[in-house]
């Protein structure tokens, strides 16, 4: 019999602490992801704050199971920290605009290939239409983004070559020649 693991399992004992507890588990997530101090310390001191907040204490073997978990997580998300970040570097100034197209084309891909296997639920093509959605918005923010910015540095462009026009015409240029050189230099009319 296989299992099947798209379902979120068994809830943890920490996952069913009630929620006056939250800010304790951020507190020791943070310790577990800094890795600064030992996990049976963090649990200690977990455990005290709980106590302090008349919480029953989480074992050790929960604790550890949680803390594999999280570790597993954390290596995935630096994992694609990493690649986004170098994905970026390489692509240069058009860079994170091109890495939000190429992500967005990877959830369609990823969306037509769950259509086509035809088992998903109302929930999930719902939750696929909400992604899709998403990503579509994103690519257009992006785009909308970049436009800003090119007509910024356009804006900046023009101001440089007006002064730069200015500081010529004092110098004597003819019109002509400032004219010229606005075309073949800067690009600009």
């Amino acid at each position: 019999m296989t299992r099947d693991l798209r379902g979120r399992g068994r809830l943890s004992s920490i996952d069913q602490l009630p929620e006056e507890a939250e800010d304790d588990i951020v507190w020791a997530l943070e310790a577990l992801r800094e890795n600064k101090i030992p996990q049976t310390a963090i649990l200690e001191e977990f455990n005290l704050r709980l106590a302090d907040k008349d919480i029953e204490p989480i074992s050790k073997s929960a604790f550890g199971r949680y803390s594999i978990r999280k570790a597993r997580q954390f290596r995935q998300l630096d994992a694609v920290r990493r690649m986004s970040a170098e994905l970026v570097d390489t692509l240069g100034p058009e860079g994170p605009d091109e890495v939000t197209v190429m992500v967005a084309e990877m959830i369609k891909a990823a969306a037509y290939q769950a259509l086509e296997g035809g088992e998903l639920s109302t929930k999930e093509i719902m939750e696929l239409s909400r992604s899709l959605q998403s990503a579509v918005g994103a690519q257009s923010k992006s785009d909308d983004y970049r436009k800003q910015l090119e007509h910024r540095v356009a804006k900046q462009v023009e101001a440089a070559a007006d002064r730069a026009e200015q500081v010529v015409r004092e110098a004597g240029l003819s019109a002509d020649a400032i004219a010229q050189m606005r075309r073949e230099f800067l690009g600009v009319k």
